[in-house]
C-alpha cells in the first residue's frame, strides 16, 4: 500500500532533482594519473552541493550502468531495517557453517557484516525480505535500473540490478539528507554503519564493491566526506579486463585501487589528509 510518506517523497524528490539538474554545475577533471598507477580504467565523481558543483573525471563514462556488486548493501540495509527483516545493528544472523573465508565464517551482526562485505549475512536479508517487498522498495527509491532478475539473493551481484557512478552520488545525497521514504531510524543506523574512517579533520563514510561483468572486474568505492560544515559526495569506479588479473597480486592490487584511488585524489584536492 503506497503510503502519506511515500507520495510526499516522490513529489519533493522530484522537485530537488529537477532544480539540481538545472542549477549544479560540472567540471572537468583530469585525475588519469591515479588510475595509471594501478593499472585501472575508470571514472570519479564529487559531489560540492555546497558549490552547486559536481567534479568529474571521465565524464563518458560516469553515465554508464555497472552492477552495483557489494554497494547495494547500503540499499539493502535500509531495506532490511524498515522492513523489520534486520531489527537493529546488532541483529545477528548465524553462521550457516559454510566455509569461505576466516572472516565470513562466523555469526555476524549487522554492523560486522557491513564492514566486511559479508554477502551470505546479506544474501539471507535478502531472502527474507523477499522478491516482492524488494522489488517494490527498489521501485521506490529508484535505485539504479531496480531489475531483480537472477535470483533475490544474486540480482546485485550477478543478476540484472545496474547503477551509473552519478545515480549512486544521487542515492547517497538523498540519504544523507534523509529524503528517501524510510524512517529516521533506519537511514541514521545505516549512515552510521557507514562510518570507514574518523579522524578530528574529516570523517568518511563509505562502502566498497567489487564484481563483474562483461568479462570485466567492476570495482566500486562510494560515500561521503563530512568535514566541518560541509560534506562531500564521491564516487570511484574502476574497471580492468578479467583476464588481467592472474594472481593473488593483481587481486589485491586491484582490491586497493578501489579505496585508494579516491583517497588520493581527495587527498590531491585538499579535502582529506591522509
Amino acid at each position: 500500500m503506497i503510503t502519506i510518506r511515500v507520495y510526499l517523497y516522490i513529489f519533493f524528490s522530484a522537485t530537488l532533482v529537477v532544480a539540481c539538474s538545472q542549477s549544479i554545475k560540472q567540471t572537468e577533471a583530469n585525475f588519469a594519473e591515479f588510475y595509471e598507477e594501478y593499472e585501472v580504467h575508470g571514472s570519479f565523481v564529487l559531489l560540492k552541493d555546497f558549490e552547486n558543483e559536481k567534479i568529474v573525471h571521465h565524464s563518458a563514462q560516469v553515465n554508464q550502468p555497472f552492477t552495483p556488486a557489494s554497494t547495494f548493501k547500503i540499499c539493502n540495509t535500509l531495506i532490511g531495517l524498515e522492513t523489520g527483516v534486520i531489527e537493529g545493528r546488532e541483529f545477528v544472523i548465524p553462521w550457516d557453517s559454510v566455509a569461505r573465508n576466516p572472516v565470513w565464517d562466523q555469526n555476524h551482526n549487522l554492523e560486522s557484516a557491513f564492514s566486511n562485505s559479508v554477502v551470505w549475512y546479506y544474501q539471507e536479508v535478502a531472502r527474507n525480505i523477499g522478491p516482492e517487498r524488494m522489488k517494490y522498495w527498489l521501485d521506490e527509491v529508484q535505485y539504479g535500473n531496480a531489475d531483480t532478475t537472477g535470483g533475490i539473493d544474486q540480482f546485485w551481484l550477478e543478476g540484472g540490478l545496474r547503477i551509473t557512478p552519478m545515480e549512486q552520488i544521487e542515492f547517497l545525497q538523498k540519504l544523507y539528507y534523509k529524503q528517501l521514504p524510510f524512517q529516521d531510524r533506519s537511514m541514521n543506523i545505516t549512515k552510521e554503519i557507514m562510518l570507514d574512517r574518523d579522524t578530528l579533520g574529516y570523517r568518511i563514510y563509505g562502502k566498497t564493491g567489487w564484481g563483474g561483468q562483461d568479462h570485466n572486474e567492476i570495482g566500486w568505492y562510494v560515500g561521503f566526506v563530512e568535514s566541518g560544515d560541509k560534506v562531500f559526495f564521491f564516487s570511484n569506479c574502476i574497471q580492468m579486463p578479467g583476464d588481467q588479473l592472474k594472481d593473488i597480486q593483481d587481486a589485491i592490487r586491484f582490491d586497493q585501487a578501489r579505496t585508494e584511488i579516491p583517497m588520493n585524489i581527495l587527498e590531491n584536492m585538499s579535502i582529506i589528509n591522509k
